[in-house]
């Protein structure tokens, strides 16, 4: 009697890598387009945070500080809704920083499952950063009608953002991915890279924000440091060394012709004051500083939501104090242990020959002058920041599982670490 078979049958797989790199791209592509609210960045963020959901987020105890400290700056946000004159402005400010901290979780956890998903963010940021840049740059030469007032602030290119000031720092990032690009490659395959950047740097500097021209030249600087450092060949350094004088020599030639204009040298020379006059009044921006620090040492719930305002005639202009008045103690000491945090667990990573160190140094080195910035500027709703921050916690969380994976080989690991494991031991 013959062995009874089994029926054939079909098996449907369902490859959802694809489907998910476009979704990214998607995201990550309308992030520049922000002049209303909610932007169609923000209602995507919504959507794929419950998609990501549903079909299971990797996260790691490696990431707990992240998903701590961030919860407690919220927590400390809902607190001071209660000493807060309207309620409803302060629960609608506390909303989107909860969204906000939301949209670094979904980011997190999507470059923990698969960090290779990098290359998307790339693609899709300096899309995103060229077109943006392109809107700012038509709108302040006014090459369209309309452009002017709909691209520009103050006589500022603000492009797609609403504010000259965020819409500078939003472009950094792929700046330096670029320029990255730039010190590593072959210079035959970096002639349209070139192109690129030289739009990013120029839609930057028509935004006239001494904030983003302050962090362009201190975190490309830094890129240059550490991408010459962690270069061994002596080649390929003298030739980081030649790049570096031709761009400064384009720059100053570049800067020259630029202030050859009457228009682009008055704004120039306006801005380019280190201290501006609105900031050492004797209520000036400093100063308010000094006595917004003394104010909450007695005010463990903060001033509420829009209290500091009430008070001066201005915002904070400084995050760390914005912490402490806008989301009471709880919330200021929570987001300054999360930065000092973040810097101590990513500056070792920056040395290390691993497959995404590009991305490592590029998103430090945005996430220490956006740190350093914050000092004299608000950025706690900045967008693009909390995917800079979720970047380098995907890093932190990988590496601690490269080497939890070389103290027990036998033990189980995401996909993710076996490929990023087995690509550090073919380097190596």
């Amino acid at each position: 009697m013959r062995p009874a078979t089994l029926a054939p049958h079909w098996v449907l797989r369902f490859n959802h890598e694809a489907p998910a790199r476009w979704a990214l791209f998607a995201l990550i592509a309308i992030s520049g387009l922000v002049m209303i609210e909610p932007s169609p960045y923000d209602l995507l963020v919504l959507g794929l945070i419950c998609v990501w959901t549903f079909a299971g987020m990797e996260l790691r105890r490696a990431q707990s500080p992240l998903f701590i400290f961030l919860s407690l700056w919220c927590a400390g946000g809902m607190l001071a809704i209660t000493v807060s004159s309207d309620v409803m402005v302060a629960a609608r400010y506390i909303a989107i920083s909860t969204f906000l901290v939301l949209s670094s979780f979904l980011f997190v956890a999507v470059l923990t499952q698969d960090l290779r998903r990098l290359h998307t963010i790339e693609k899709a940021y300096i899309f995103a950063g060229l077109l943006t840049a392109i809107a700012g740059i038509v709108g302040y030469l006014d090459l369209m009608p309309g452009a002017f007032e709909a691209f520009t602030r103050y006589g500022r290119a603000k492009g797609a953002f609403k504010d000259p000031n965020v819409y500078g720092p939003f472009l950094l990032l792929p700046t330096l991915l670029l320029t990255y690009d730039i010190l590593t490659k072959p210079l035959t395959k970096t002639k349209v890279r070139l192109v690129l950047l030289a739009v990013l740097v120029l839609g930057i500097f028509l935004s006239f924000s001494r904030a983003a021209w302050g962090m362009l030249l201190l975190s490309g600087g830094l890129v240059f440091l550490l991408t010459f450092v962690n270069e061994p060949l002596k080649s390929r350094r003298s030739k980081m060394l030649g790049l570096l004088g031709l761009v400064f020599l384009t720059m100053v030639a570049l800067l020259a012709i630029a202030l050859s204009i009457d228009e682009i040298a008055n704004m120039f020379f306006q801005r380019a004051k280190l201290v501006q006059d609105y900031d050492a009044a004797r209520v000036g921006r400093f100063a308010r500083h000094l006595i917004g620090f003394q104010m909450v040492t007695e005010r463990p719930l903060g001033l509420g939501i829009g209290g500091f305002t009430q008070i001066f005639p201005e915002e904070e202009h400084n995050v760390y104090l914005k912490s402490f008045t806008t989301y009471g103690w709880l919330g200021g000491f929570s987001y300054a242990t999360l930065i000092l945090l973040t810097l101590i667990k990513a500056t070792p990573l920056l040395v290390k020959p691993r497959p995404y160190q590009k991305y490592v140094i590029c998103f430090f080195s945005a996430f220490l002058v956006h740190t350093i910035a914050g000092l004299v500027i608000d950025t706690n709703h900045w967008r693009h920041f909390y995917l800079i921050l979720a970047g380098l916690w995907a890093f932190i969380a990988t590496e601690s599982a490269l080497q939890s994976a070389r103290r027990f080989p036998l033990a189980s690991h995401s996909s993710t670490s076996s490929v990023l494991i087995k690509s550090d031991e073919a380097g190596n």
